[in-house]
C-alpha cells in the first residue's frame, strides 16, 4: 500500500483495540498520524501527535481534523450482551453526536477520504449478514440503541454523497472483533471476559448456553488491515463486512483458550441462561472480491496472542476511559 506515504491521517479512537493496531500499520506505511481519543496519553504512540479530548465536542473535531487528508473513525462505545438495554443512553447519545460531528467536520475541512465504522449489530437477525440485505428489516431489538446510532452514520455518509459529491467515505461492518487492548472489564464481550475470568482463576468456568451458537469472530489486526484496503479501494459510501466470514461455536472457542492454558478449568455450561441468536455470520463476498480481504489470523493465534497481552498488560485497562464510569 503505498497511497498513505506521506499523507496526514487522523484515528480517533486511535488508542482502542483496533486503533492501537490501525497506527503502527500506517506509521509503518509512511503517514503522518494524528491519535485522537479520551484515554491516558500513555496508552497512544509516541510517534503520533495525540489529542485527548470529546469528540461530542464540534469545536473539537474541528480542531483534530484541521489539515488532514484522511480520517479513520474508530471512536464508539463497546460493551457486553445486555448492557445496552440496562445503559442506552449511554450507547446512543455520544455514538450519535461523536458519529454526526466528526463527519460533519471532515466535510468541512475538505478531507480527501473517510473510514466510518460501523457495527455487525446493524443487521436484523438472520444467519447469514449480507450489506445489501442490511435495511430489510429493523436490528435485533436488544442491540437496538447502539445499532440505529451506527446506522445513522451510513445514512450521513450517503447523504454527503447526494448532496455534496463526497463520495470517498469507506463504511466497514466489523463482526465481532477481538485481540490485545480489548475490554477486560465486567462489561467486555465474550472473548476477553472468558479470558478474565480464567486468568483470575474461576473454576468451575460457568458458561452461558450450551456452547452451540455460532458468531464470527475476527482478530483487530485484520480488522485494521481491512480499514486501510476499504479507504484505499473501497471509499465508495458502499457498506462493507469485515468478519472471518467463518462460524465458531461457542464451545469451540471455549476450548481454544483452554488448549493455551498451563491449567485449563473445569467448564459448566448454564443452559437457563439466554444466548441471543443462534447463528450470525458475515458474508464476505464483497470485501474478497471488492478490495482484496481475507484474514490472516486463527482464531487459535488470536486468542493465543490475545491472552499473552493480558497476563502482560492486565492492569492497563484501568487507565482506559468508559463511558459507563459515568
Amino acid at each position: 500500500m503505498t497511497s498513505f506515504q506521506s499523507k496526514k491521517i487522523l484515528v480517533t479512537g486511535g488508542t482502542g483495540m483496533i486503533g492501537r493496531q490501525l497506527v503502527p500499520l500506517l506509521l509503518d506505511a509512511g503517514a503522518e498520524v494524528r491519535v485522537a481519543a479520551l484515554d491516558d496519553p500513555s496508552l497512544s504512540d509516541s510517534r503520533t501527535d495525540y489529542r485527548r479530548g470529546d469528540l461530542t465536542d464540534r469545536a473539537f473535531c474541528d480542531a483534530i481534523v484541521d489539515g488532514q487528508d484522511m480520517v479513520f473513525h474508530l471512536a464508539g462505545i463497546k460493551g457486553a450482551a445486555g448492557l445496552s438495554e440496562r445503559r442506552p443512553a449511554s450507547f446512543f447519545v455520544p455514538l450519535i453526536l461523536m458519529n454526526t460531528q466528526m463527519m460533519e467536520a471532515a466535510r468541512c475541512a475538505g478531507v480527501e477520504r473517510y473510514l466510518y465504522t460501523s457495527s455487525i449489530a446493524v443487521y436484523e437477525p438472520k444467519p447469514v449478514f449480507v450489506e445489501d440485505e442490511a435495511w430489510e428489516g429493523p436490528p435485533h431489538p436488544g442491540d437496538r440503541f447502539p445499532s440505529w446510532a451506527k446506522r445513522m452514520g451510513e445514512l450521513q455518509a450517503e447523504a454527503y454523497k447526494i448532496e455534496h459529491g463526497w463520495d470517498k467515505i469507506a463504511i466497514v461492518r466489523p463482526a465481532n472483533v477481538y485481540g490485545p487492548g480489548d475490554d477486560f472489564s465486567p462489561n467486555g464481550m465474550v472473548i476477553p471476559s472468558l479470558i478474565r475470568r480464567v486468568v483470575e482463576g474461576e473454576s468451575p468456568l460457568v458458561v452461558w448456553g450450551d456452547g452451540s451458537t455460532v458468531r464470527d469472530f475476527i482478530f483487530s489486526r485484520d480488522v485494521a488491515r481491512g480499514m486501510m484496503l476499504a479507504i484505499e479501494k473501497g471509499a465508495d459510501c458502499t457498506p462493507m463486512n469485515l468478519g472471518s466470514g467463518d462460524g465458531v461455536a461457542i464451545r469451540d472457542l471455549v476450548e481454544a483458550l483452554l488448549s493455551v492454558l498451563d491449567e485449563p478449568p473445569e467448564v459448566v455450561w448454564d443452559t437457563s441462561k439466554p444466548t441471543g441468536e443462534p447463528i450470525r455470520l458475515m458474508d464476505m463476498s464483497r470485501a474478497r472480491e471488492k478490495i482484496g480481504f481475507q484474514p490472516q489470523t486463527s482464531l487459535a493465534e488470536g486468542v493465543k496472542e490475545t491472552l499473552d497481552w493480558y497476563l502482560e498488560n492486565g492492569g492497563a485497562s484501568a487507565s482506559r476511559f468508559s463511558a459507563f464510569d459515568k
